[in-house]
C-alpha cells in the first residue's frame, strides 16, 4: 500500500519543543500565566486589536461572547447553512436559535442578501463564518448590522492569516473568534482566542471567563456573576508564542500549497472552483478546496472511494446544519443542501511533499477523466 497522506496535520519545530519544556518545567506559582500573556499580546499584535483572550477552544470564545453579548432564550442569531457545528452549538447553549440562510456559490460563506431577508424583531446577532479561510461580504454584512442594530461577529476559526481589504479576518465584527485545534494553521493542539476592540465587552468576557471573577474584585474567590472555566493552559499558549513567532512561514506555506493546486487543477474540465482571492484580500487558505459542475459527473462518494483507494485522507466538505436532526430542515438553502455532494477538501499539511501533492492531483484528473470517460 502506497504511503499514508494525511490531510492535515501541525508543524511542530524545535522551538515549540523548547517553549512547552520551559511552561512545563518552570511555568507555575508567579510563572503560570506568563506564556499565555505572551500570547495574548502576539496576537493582538498580529490581528490589530485592541483586546485578546485566550481560551480553551474557539467555541468556547462564541459563548462567553455571545453571553456577553445578551444571547438568549427567544433569540434569534443568523448564520450560513454550510459551516461545523461548532459555531451553532453555543446559540443553542445559550437558549436562542440559530437561523440558517444560504450560502454563495463563490466563496461558499453566507448570502449577505438573505441575511437581510432573514432579520426579525428577535435577531440578536449575525455570524460571519470564513469558511476554509474564504472571507465573508464584511462590508455588506457590517453595513446590514448598522442599518438594523445588530452586532456581527466573525467566527475566524478558520481563518488567520486572511485578509479582507486591508484588514485581518477577526478583527472587524464586535467581537471575533479563532481556533487552534491541531488542524489549524496555527495549532495549540487544543485553544482559542476571543478578539475584540470593545473595552466593555472585554472586560465581561475576562470576567466570564475566570468562573465570574472580576479583575476588579478584591475580595479573594468572590464571583460577582455566575461564568465559565474556558482558559488556556501556559503550555498550551508555550506552543502558541512558537507559532506565532513562525506565522508568516506557515500562513505563506498554506498559500503555497492553495497555488500549487488551483495552478494545476482550477482549468480542468468539471472544476467549477477553488477557495477563491477577490481584488484586495488574501486567502489565508486553511483548507484547499476543490468543487466540481454538477454536469461533470463527480459525486462526493467516488471522491471518497477514489481517495480511499490511494490511501490519501481526503475531508469531506461540511453537511448543511439544517440536514442534521436536531435542527429544523431548510432544503430551501439550494447552494448548501447541493455543494457537498460534488466537494472535497484536499490535504494540506505544511510538510507536504510535491510527490504527494502530485499525487493528490492524479486522483482528481483520473476521476474526472472517469466521470466524463
Amino acid at each position: 500500500m502506497k504511503p499514508r497522506i494525511l490531510y492535515t496535520k501541525p508543524s511542530i519545530t524545535e522551538l515549540e519543543v523548547r517553549y512547552a519544556a520551559d511552561a512545563a518545567a518552570n511555568g507555575w506559582g508567579d510563572r503560570c500565566y506568563e506564556y499565555i500573556s505572551r500570547f495574548e499580546g502576539l496576537f493582538r499584535q498580529y490581528l490589530g486589536v485592541q483586546y485578546a483572550i485566550a481560551t480553551s477552544s474557539c467555541t468556547g470564545a462564541l459563548h462567553m461572547g455571545m453571553a456577553a453579548l445578551g444571547i438568549g432564550i427567544g433569540d434569534e442569531v443568523i448564520m450560513a447553512d454550510t459551516n461545523w457545528i461548532a459555531t451553532a452549538s453555543p446559540i443553542v447553549h445559550l437558549g436562542a436559535k440559530p437561523i440558517f440562510v444560504d450560502i454563495l456559490p463563490d466563496s461558499w460563506c453566507i448570502d449577505p442578501d438573505l441575511v437581510e431577508q432573514a432579520i426579525t424583531p428577535r435577531t440578536k446577532a449575525i455570524v460571519a463564518v470564513h469558511l476554509y479561510g474564504n472571507l465573508c461580504d464584511m462590508d455588506r454584512l457590517l453595513a446590514i448590522g448598522t442599518k438594523y442594530g445588530i452586532p456581527v461577529i466573525e467566527d475566524a476559526a478558520e481563518a488567520v492569516g486572511s485578509v479582507y481589504h486591508g484588514r485581518r479576518a477577526g478583527s472587524m465584527g464586535v467581537f471575533g473568534a479563532f481556533s487552534f485545534h491541531g488542524t489549524k494553521t496555527l495549532t495549540t493542539g487544543e485553544g482559542g482566542m476571543f478578539v475584540t476592540n470593545n473595552p466593555e465587552l472585554y472586560d465581561h468576557v475576562l470576567t466570564l471567563s475566570n468562573h465570574g471573577r472580576s479583575r476588579r474584585q478584591t475580595k479573594q474567590f468572590w464571583p460577582d456573576m455566575v461564568g465559565f472555566k474556558y482558559k488556556m493552559s501556559n503550555i498550551q499558549a508555550a506552543i502558541g508564542c512558537a507559532q506565532m513567532e513562525r506565522i508568516e512561514e506557515l500562513v505563506n506555506r498554506k498559500r503555497e500549497i492553495l497555488a500549487y493546486y488551483r495552478e494545476r487543477l482550477e482549468k480542468l474540465i468539471g472544476v467549477a472552483g477553488m477557495n477563491p482571492e477577490p481584488e484586495d484580500t488574501i486567502n489565508g487558505a486553511w483548507m484547499p478546496t476543490v468543487i466540481f459542475s454538477e454536469k461533470s459527473g463527480v459525486t462526493l462518494e467516488k471522491l471518497q472511494d477514489a481517495f480511499a483507494a490511494e490511501n490519501i485522507d481526503a475531508r469531506v466538505f461540511f453537511w448543511p446544519l439544517s440536514s442534521f436532526s436536531m435542527f429544523k430542515n431548510e432544503e430551501n438553502n439550494i447552494i448548501a443542501w447541493n455543494i457537498f455532494k460534488r466537494s472535497i477538501n484536499l490535504p494540506s499539511y505544511h510538510e507536504i511533499s510535491e510527490h504527494e501533492l502530485s499525487r493528490v492531483i492524479e486522483v482528481i484528473v483520473a476521476i474526472k477523466r472517469s466521470c466524463h470517460g
